[in-house]
């Protein structure tokens, strides 16, 4: 993670890159909503420039969507970004900045929505302006988005897919500050999967994983899981009067890894891991949101978010926050104890550099 003083117009430095199979990079056609794919036989990834430059496909070839995708791409797939606009669920990934507690804060274009403090909705400059694409090559793609009057930043994406590491996408986000004024914010990756999806993430004592529990008339709360380092959520049924499970956990996580199981698959998300001090006080740097359904999961999403350290940023200059993605096949079954043992085998392997992302923490 770096900051540096940079120009308002230059975009990330060029990335070397170098395959030697033949990868392909084609507009698709799933849907009504412009679809950019990054594809090399081992990794199929989709963007859309339109929904704010998000990701709304990763997979294995011929294995389903790990992400949760919301019908709004097809039905809604050229929004325009409004100051009194609402969220639009899109889900899939898509960049945030923190903390929630300041979205509006800092803007002069909802005047309402600054006095309220409000923390809903997301910028919808950075979740629905169409972004620029600035740079297409075999299994690279560069978007710019627009300058936003919520954040006071402009945000450049780049999607790269590795070739010396079979089945991973590298995630390179970039913030500059637009505005005459220091900003002080962070930046926020926030990867939707189906509410049913598995997920675990290193942590090293129950007490660095904080549980929010949005409980009301029709939800409990979330039911943490955690062994030896590991920690899970349990999809038990709500119990009498209630039909589902929300809320979220705060987690400073022991390393530098959350992973996800679903549709037949393992999503292994790695960043770099920061000390406590680094990241917003509200928030954690790996948060796990749920919103989950007994009887309807295909309803509820599973989010898996990660935090950037918080930076000051004078005008003109820049922050940078990056995750890599390692896809890989699962077949076993839809169980804890299963799921752990195909996770540990995974981190045993070295991750992109090289470095092995097992915790400290036996699993």
């Amino acid at each position: 993670m770096a900051t540096g003083r940079r120009s308002r117009t230059r975009f990330l430095p060029a990335i070397a890159w170098s395959l030697a199979a033949a990868l392909s990079l084609a507009a698709s056609a799933a849907s009504s909503t412009e679809r950019l794919r990054l594809d090399d036989g081992r990794l199929q990834v989709e963007v859309a420039p339109a929904l704010g430059g998000r990701i709304v496909h990763v997979s294995l070839p011929g294995r389903p969507n790990l992400l949760k995708v919301g019908e709004a791409v097809a039905t809604q797939p050229e929004p325009v970004p409004a100051a009194d606009g609402d969220n639009i669920p899109y889900f899939g990934h898509e960049l945030w900045t923190g903390p929630q507690s300041g979205w509006w804060l800092d803007q002069d274009v909802n005047p309402a929505r600054r006095a309220a403090a409000a923390q809903w909705p997301p910028d919808p400059w950075l979740a629905n302006a169409r972004n620029r694409v600035v740079e297409q090559a075999p299994g690279h793609l560069a978007l710019e988005g627009v300058a936003s009057p919520v954040s006071g930043l402009q945000v450049r994406q780049s999607f790269r897919l590795l070739s010396d590491a079979p089945g991973t996408l590298e995630l390179v986000a970039e913030a500059v500050n637009v505005r005459d004024r220091e900003v002080r914010r962070d930046l926020w990756f926030n990867t939707r999967l189906p509410a049913g999806s598995r997920v675990f993430a290193p942590v090293a004592e129950p007490e660095h994983a904080r549980l929010r529990a949005d409980a009301d008339d029709t939800y409990a709360g979330p039911v943490a899981w955690w062994r030896d380092g590991l920690y899970s959520l349990q999809l038990d049924p709500p119990p009498a009067g209630k039909t589902g499970r929300r809320g979220k956990i705060f987690i400073a996580p022991s390393a530098g890894w959350i992973a996800g199981f679903g549709a037949g698959q393992l999503l292994l998300i790695r960043f770099e891991r920061q000390a406590d001090e680094a990241i917003d006080p509200e928030h954690g740097q790996v948060e796990l949101y749920l919103d989950w359904h007994h009887h309807d999961p295909a309803a509820g999403v599973l989010e898996l978010e990660v935090h950037a350290p918080m930076r000051t940023l004078a005008p003109g200059e820049a922050m940078q926050a990056r995750e890599t993605w390692t896809v890989l096949p699962y077949d076993g079954p839809d169980e804890l104890e299963a799921q752990r043992a195909a996770l540990e085998s995974a981190l045993r392997d070295p991750g992109p550099g090289g470095q092995s992302h097992h915790s400290a923490h036996p699993l």
